[in-house]
């Protein structure tokens, strides 16, 4: 891991940010990579580093004592795992765990604090930020109370596409039946159907987009929510 003052390979966010603030927020900051399955953040548990991706993704999960965790929320390069801090709560409620493998820019909890308090325009962008995150949140809820398992995985496959930038995503139908809280079977069967529409193709844990649009067609309105919001996050 070393230190990085560098914008070339950067986080929506900090690219956004006045030149003096960013510059400060990426001193403060180092590089690290995103490994598939480390959990960087546990419910209740006080935050010790904040994240911007600069790659891949990282899912906010409802953990569950008799079940496996649920999927809510994805930040990638748009987005900081650490959003709580910018009204001061130290723990967060949900679990954040890398589901695609990339890098990012960690920074100690105590320094973004700090930097919030000295930054009009890092608090504003945060801001915003944890207003779009919490539509996410409020908009999974929805989906998985009113939608199909097929529109949902969909939508998942979209929002995961959106945050890799990558065709091939590794993703086995157990890892996506847990995220969405459904049987395996039912994944299966939704999979089934995209793949028979030429949307996906599937083999060996790794899911292959073919049709974004059709993927598109195939979804829900929770994903254009999601993408207006996305809009509204960076409007000037």
């Amino acid at each position: 891991m070393s230190k990085t003052n560098q914008k070339s390979e950067s986080n929506q966010l900090i690219v956004g940010l006045p030149e003096k603030e960013s510059q400060r927020l990426l001193q403060l900051s180092e590089r690290v990579n995103l490994i598939f399955g480390t959990i960087l953040c546990e419910g209740q548990t006080p935050l010790q580093n904040a994240y911007f991706p600069l790659s891949g993704l990282i899912s906010l999960v409802a953990a569950s004592s008799d079940h496996q965790p649920l999927g809510l929320a994805m930040i990638g390069n748009e987005g900081v795992l650490g959003a709580t801090l910018t009204i001061d709560v130290n723990s967060p409620r949900l679990r954040g765990v890398v589901h695609g493998t990339g890098a990012a820019l960690r920074i100690k909890a105590s320094h973004l604090r700090r930097l919030l308090r000295e930054s009009p325009g890092l608090q504003s962008a945060l801001n915003r930020y944890s207003y779009v995150l919490m539509g996410q949140l409020q908009q999974t809820a929805t989906c998985n109370s009113f939608h199909e398992v097929e529109m949902r995985l969909a939508r998942w496959l979209l929002m995961t596409h959106d945050r890799t930038n990558s065709e091939q995503l590794p993703m086995t139908h157990q890892f996506l039946a847990d995220l969405l809280g459904v049987q395996r079977s039912a994944v299966t069967i939704a999979a089934g159907k995209l793949q028979r529409k030429k949307l996906i193709g599937y083999s060996r844990g790794q899911i292959r987009i073919l049709s974004r649009k059709g993927l598109e067609a195939a979804s829900c309105e929770c994903y254009g929510i999601q993408v207006r919001d996305h809009a509204f996050q960076f409007a000037v």
